[in-house]
């Protein structure tokens, strides 16, 4: 056996930053074909319902290219602003669509047959939350009345069966949900759109996917294993296997075979990371020799939501602490990491308040070998993103 490539810390770094999208400078003016490039590049946004500062899945794009219009985003997302009926399922330029991935995230349609494993295992009941798993057995007809329901209704959100629930009886708040959610994994109903705060919009899957999509064929398991594994790691540039198993939540079982077949083919290459564990470079991998980012970056940014490897890569132990009691707190509700070059240098506690046209610096901590110009770097980047989340100033402690 030869003997394995040694990689330092540093350029793991920098291979890492990479692949994630920020070895180049912000264009002047990015626009839908630099969104999608960086969504290419991903593979996912991640969602999530906080909107202390901006919807989570706004963030990355933002950190990677700059100022982008972010009804780019709606338009590819669920074609909002794009002279779409309010609701309606397939749109004309949307290209997105939302499933469970790392977590619930928006996706490009051509990764809709790499998921169908995971809606088969949920409609037979072996994937998703334990109680909702139920509507795949014995609770079934309950689910299917209200996938009937949407059938002939139209895009419906739970507000909407709540509205109606003096009608059907026997329908709590919490089991509509579960039951749509179980639906939802099993990919018979998928997001028509949002609304108002955030709400999910149902609707059946065939009317918002387009038909070249979903009659593309349904790879086997493990061939769609192996996919979402090879794009984990073009994602990654370098990674242990845990993490390249992590980026689209697969079981050690599922993901073994795939990096094997990935490593026979030539396409993951093992290296000697000290400190790591069998770690893997991907084949394609770009190794700058520097990297000059600037970047403010979301919690759930697939550069840092594994927090084990920001803290490999980086020195930096990074937790969110939006579940944590106030006066617990060490570093605020909704921190923001300050990227600067290839480190982290600092954290940053958020809050838009859109009323008063104010982006919130709630509190600031510089790590302790923070470069002397990273505060004006902060400084700098705070002004860009208000002006990005159309806010008139900054404000600080």
């Amino acid at each position: 056996m030869t003997d394995l490539e040694r990689i330092g810390l540093p350029q793991a770094r920098r291979i890492a930053l990479a692949a994630q999208g920020f070895a180049a400078r912000h264009p002047a003016q990015p626009g839908p074909a630099r969104l999608r490039r960086v969504l290419d590049g991903l593979h996912l946004f991640q969602i999530d319902s906080v909107n202390v500062l901006s919807r989570a899945h706004y963030l990355p794009a933002f950190s990677r290219i700059g100022a982008y219009d972010r009804a780019d985003l709606d338009r590819l997302a669920w074609g909002i602003g794009a002279g779409a009926k309010a609701g309606a399922g397939r749109v004309r330029g949307r290209k997105l669509f939302e499933y469970w991935a790392h977590e619930a995230s928006l996706l490009p349609f051509e990764t809709h047959p790499l998921l169908r494993w995971r809606m088969a295992q949920a409609d037979r009941g072996e994937a998703g939350w334990t109680r909702m798993r139920d509507y795949a057995r014995e609770r079934r007809p309950e689910a299917m009345a209200l996938l009937d329901r949407i059938r002939l209704d139209g895009p419906l959100a739970t507000s909407d069966f709540e509205a109606h629930r003096g009608q059907s009886g026997w329908w709590e708040w919490s089991d509509t949900k579960r039951a749509l959610e179980w639906l939802f994994w099993a990919g018979h109903i998928t997001t028509a759109t949002r609304r108002g705060n955030f709400e999910r919009v149902y609707d059946l899957t065939e009317r918002v996917i387009p038909g070249e999509v979903l009659s593309l064929p349904t790879p086997a398991d493990a061939d769609a294993h192996r996919a979402l594994i090879e794009k984990a790691a073009a994602a990654h540039g370098i990674a242990t296997g845990a993490e390249l198993r992590d980026y689209f939540r697969l079981s050690p079982e599922q993901a073994a075979p795939a990096i094997r077949a990935l490593a026979e083919e030539g396409i993951l290459v093992p290296v000697d990371i000290p400190g790591w564990r069998h770690a893997w470079l991907h084949r394609d991998a770009r190794r700058p020799r520097r990297i000059e980012a600037r970047a403010l970056l979301a919690p759930f940014d697939p550069l840092i939501w594994a927090r084990d490897r920001t803290e490999r890569l980086f020195g930096f132990h990074y937790r969110i602490e939006i579940y944590v009691p106030a006066e617990k707190r060490r570093h605020g509700y909704y921190v923001l990491p300050f990227l600067l070059g290839d480190s982290l240098v600092a954290r940053v506690d958020l809050k838009a308040d859109r009323q008063a046209g104010r982006l919130i610096v709630q509190s600031t901590h510089f790590e302790p070998d923070a470069p002397d110009h990273a505060g004006e770097a902060l400084a700098e980047e705070l002004e860009r993103m208000a002006g990005w989340l159309g806010l008139a100033s900054v404000q600080r402690p």
